[in-house]
C-alpha cells in the first residue's frame, strides 16, 4: 500500500533533494562558451563537469543546462557575502505596480510598508513614488547560487509580451524559465528572468489557523417552504432583498414577476415564512473550521500523478532534466508541497486525519486508479482528492458512488458527466459570466453593452437571457456608435458598460467615450472574461483604473495577515514562491479537512457551507443532472490607488 511517508518520502523526496544531496548546481550555457571556459569560471576541471554531463564531451550548446559541482571555489559572477547582505532602502513605484506587488517583492507586510511611508494612508500609491523599504526585509532577488538571479512579480494587466519586452528576451525564453504561465499568466506570480531558479524538495510549512464564516444557501428545493407577504421599505434593493432572504434576483423575480421592473418602495412581495428565514439565519453565524468537532478520525485519500513508474530515473542527470523540463510532474510537486502545508496547518490546529497517498500514474485518458480501487480498502475513506485528469477522477468517483465517498475534482475545467458524488473544485467560466450579471442586476444600475460584430454569441445571450441590457448601436463599419452609445446613458445611476471585443480601435473609441462623459455620468467598465487586448500598452492602465474596470474572477489577491504567514512560511521553507498549483494544493487540501473536521458528512458541509481559503472560495451547489459544481467568485476591480479590490 503507498502510504504517506514510505511512498512520498523515500521515492519522491529522492528525486527533488537529489540535486541538493550532491551538492550541485545549475548553469545556463551562454552563447560561445566551451566546457574549458564554464570549467575556469566555477573553479573546477573539465572532468567534473564531465562526471556529471557526460554528453557534454559532444560539445556544449546556448541556453543548455549544465550541473556543475558546488563548493570548489567561487565563480567569477558570485557577489561576496558583503555584496549580498546590502539592501535596496528605497523603491520608485513603475506605472502597474500595486502595494500587493511590492510587499510580495520584498517580503514586507501591508502594516510595515505603511509605517514607514505614513503618505501611503493619505494618499494611496503613485507612479513616480519613492518608498521606503522596512531595512530587516529585502527582495528575494538574493536567492543566487552561482549566476545572478532576477525575478519580476506579475502586476495586474501586464502580459508575457510586455514582460519580454521590458528584459529584452522572447517569449519563448520566459516560458522556458517559468513553465507555469504556459496556460495563463496569474498577478502576483513571481517570475524568473534571468538566472536559475532554485529546486527545493517540498516540506511541511506551519500556517496559522484561519476563521472563515458560513454564509447562508437557499433551502434545497425538496424541503417544503411556507412563504408571507412583505411590504419593501424605503431604500431596500434586489442586493438586501437577496442577502435578507437568501434568495437570488431571479428567484425574487420568479416569486414576484412585478420585481423585473425593479423594486419600489411599498411594494408587497411574496417571500419566504418567518421559519424559513430561521433557518437561513443560524446559517450565517461564523464558524471555526479550524476547529476540531469531532472525535472519529477520519480517512483522507490524495491520488497525485507523480507517475513514479515513468520519472524512476536511476540517474542524477536524467532526474534534474526531467524536473527542468516535464512541466505535469513540476505542477504535481507543487500541487503536493501545498498540501503538505495544509496537512501541517490542519495538525496544528489539532486536525488529525489518517493520510494516504496514491501514486495515480496517469495520462489524459489512462491511469491506475482501478489497480488502487482493487487493492486498498478506499471505500472507508471520508473523502478522495484526485486525480488530475476528468476522466480519471470520474472513473473514481463512479468505483466509489455504491459507498458515496465524495471524489473532489481539484484542477479539472471540463463540465464531466453527471455523477452524484463527484465534487468539480474549478468554477466554470459559465458560472463567472453568470455571476457578474447577478451582482449588476443587484445594483439597479443602467447596463450598456458593447458587442463587435464578431461576439454574436455573447450578443444572442444578453438579448435573450438579460433583457434588461441595452446593446449599443454600431456605425456601419463595425465601430462604436459614439453618439448612440450616449444617449443610451442615464443621470443619476450607476452606468455599467459591457466591453465585448478584442478590436483595439473600438477599445479605445469606448473608453475614450466613457471618459469624456465622466463629468455629467458615472460610468464604470466590466469585462465577462479576460481580455487580451486590454493588456497591451496600447490600452491606458490609468484610464482603466480611472474606470474602475471590474470582472469576474475565481480567485483573489488575499494580504490577510493568515495569507502572508502561509506565503512567508512556504518561501522560507521551499526557498521558492508557491506557485499558483501550490496555493491550489493548500487550498483543496485544508478545505477538505476542515469540512471533514465538523462532525458532519462533506455532503452536509457543501450543502451548507461557503468556505475561503487563500486564494479560492468554494461554493458548492448540486446540478440538476447530478454532482457539485463550484460557484465560489469574487467581482473584482481596479481602484485608483493601483490596487484590485472586491466590489460589494
Amino acid at each position: 500500500m503507498n502510504y504517506f511517508f514510505v511512498t512520498i518520502c523515500t521515492i519522491f523526496f529522492s528525486l527533488t533533494s537529489i540535486a541538493a544531496q550532491e551538492k550541485i548546481d545549475k548553469y545556463i550555457v551562454g552563447k560561445g562558451e566551451t566546457v574549458n571556459q564554464i570549467a575556469q569560471k566555477f573553479n573546477v576541471t573539465p572532468y567534473d563537469i564531465y562526471k556529471l554531463n557526460p554528453d557534454a564531451q559532444k560539445g556544449v550548446k546556448p541556453n543548455s543546462v549544465l550541473l556543475i559541482p558546488k563548493g570548489k571555489g567561487k565563480t567569477a559572477e558570485q557577489p561576496a557575502k558583503s555584496a549580498v547582505k546590502q539592501q535596496p532602502k528605497t523603491h520608485e513605484v513603475l506605472p502597474k505596480e500595486t502595494l500587493f506587488g511590492i510587499e510580495k517583492k520584498y517580503d514586507v507586510t501591508d502594516a510595515d510598508l505603511k509605517k514607514v511611508n505614513p503618505d501611503l494612508e493619505k494618499l494611496g500609491l503613485q507612479v513616480g513614488q519613492v518608498l521606503n523599504i522596512p531595512s530587516k526585509n529585502s527582495p528575494k532577488t538574493n536567492i543566487v547560487a552561482k549566476s545572478t538571479v532576477i525575478y519580476h512579480t506579475v502586476l495586474p494587466k501586464e502580459t508575457k509580451f510586455s514582460i519580454a519586452k521590458k528584459y529584452d528576451i522572447t517569449i519563448e525564453e520566459l516560458e522556458r524559465k517559468n513553465p507555469e504561465i504556459i496556460p495563463n499568466l496569474t498577478i502576483g506570480y513571481e517570475l524568473l528572468i534571468k538566472g536559475t531558479r532554485p529546486k527545493a524538495a517540498p516540506k511541511t510549512v506551519v500556517s496559522e489557523t484561519k476563521e472563515v464564516p458560513v454564509k447562508s444557501l437557499p433551502a434545497p428545493k425538496s424541503e417544503p417552504v411556507s412563504y408571507i407577504d412583505y411590504t419593501v421599505k424605503a431604500k431596500e434593493t434586489f442586493y438586501s432583498l437577496s442577502k435578507q432572504y437568501g434568495l437570488t434576483q431571479q428567484q425574487l423575480v420568479d416569486l414576484n414577476p412585478g420585481l423585473s421592473a425593479g423594486v419600489q418602495e411599498g411594494m408587497v412581495l411574496k417571500v419566504p415564512s418567518k421559519s424559513n428565514q430561521i433557518a437561513s439565519s443560524s446559517a450565517k453565524q461564523k464558524v471555526v473550521l479550524t476547529k476540531k468537532n469531532s472525535n472519529d478520525k477520519k480517512i483522507l485519500v490524495l491520488l497525485l500523478p507523480f507517475n513514479i513508474a515513468k520519472n524512476g530515473g536511476d540517474t542524477i542527470s536524467s532526474n534534474v532534466n526531467r524536473l527542468n523540463n516535464d512541466k505535469f510532474l513540476n505542477m504535481t510537486l507543487d500541487f503536493y508541497a501545498g498540501a503538505l502545508v495544509a496537512i501541517d496547518s490542519a495538525k496544528q490546529a489539532g486536525v488529525t486525519m489518517d493520510i494516504k497517498i496514491f501514486d495515480s500514474n496517469e495520462a489524459k485518458t489512462t491511469s491506475n486508479v482501478g489497480t488502487i480501487f482493487s487493492a486498498d480498502d478506499l471505500a472507508n475513506a471520508d473523502a478522495v482528492v484526485g486525480p488530475f485528469y476528468q476522466t480519471n477522477v470520474e472513473k473514481m468517483a463512479n468505483l466509489l458512488g455504491q459507498s458515496n465517498v465524495p471524489v473532489i475534482s481539484p484542477l479539472s475545467k471540463d463540465a464531466g458527466n453527471p455523477t452524484p458524488n463527484l465534487y468539480q473544485s474549478i468554477v466554470p467560466a459559465s458560472v463567472l459570466k453568470t455571476a457578474m450579471f447577478d451582482f449588476l442586476n443587484t445594483k439597479q444600475g443602467n447596463i450598456i453593452a458593447v458587442i463587435d460584430k464578431k461576439r454574436e454569441t455573447i450578443r444572442k445571450y444578453i438579448s435573450e437571457s438579460q433583457k434588461q441590457v441595452k446593446i449599443a448601436p454600431l456605425i456601419p463599419t463595425g465601430g462604436l456608435n459614439v453618439e448612440g452609445f450616449k444617449s443610451q446613458l442615464v443621470k443619476d445611476k450607476m452606468n455599467y458598460i459591457i466591453l465585448e471585443t478584442a478590436n483595439t480601435g473600438m477599445i479605445k473609441y469606448t473608453i475614450n467615450a466613457m471618459v469624456s462623459v465622466m463629468a455629467a455620468y458615472q460610468v464604470q467598465l466590466v469585462i465577462l472574461e479576460p481580455n487580451e487586448t486590454l493588456d497591451t500598452d496600447e490600452i491606458s492602465f490609468e484610464n482603466l483604473t480611472k474606470l474602475h474596470l471590474m470582472y469576474p474572477s475565481a480567485t483573489r489577491e488575499n494580504n490577510s495577515p493568515e495569507a502572508q504567514i502561509f506565503m512567508q512560511s512556504y518561501r522560507k521553507k521551499n526557498k521558492v514562491n508557491p506557485s499558483t498549483f501550490a496555493i491550489r494544493g493548500f487550498d483543496i487540501t485544508f478545505d477538505t479537512m476542515m469540512r471533514l473536521s465538523q462532525g458532519k458528512t462533506y455532503q452536509e458541509t457543501a450543502e451548507t457551507m461557503i468556505t475561503e481559503q487563500v486564494e479560492n472560495k468554494f461554493e458548492y451547489h448540486k446540478k440538476e443532472e447530478g454532482g457539485y459544481v463550484n460557484k465560489g467568485i469574487y467581482i473584482l476591480y481596479y481602484d485608483t490607488d493601483l490596487t484590485v479590490k472586491e466590489a460589494k
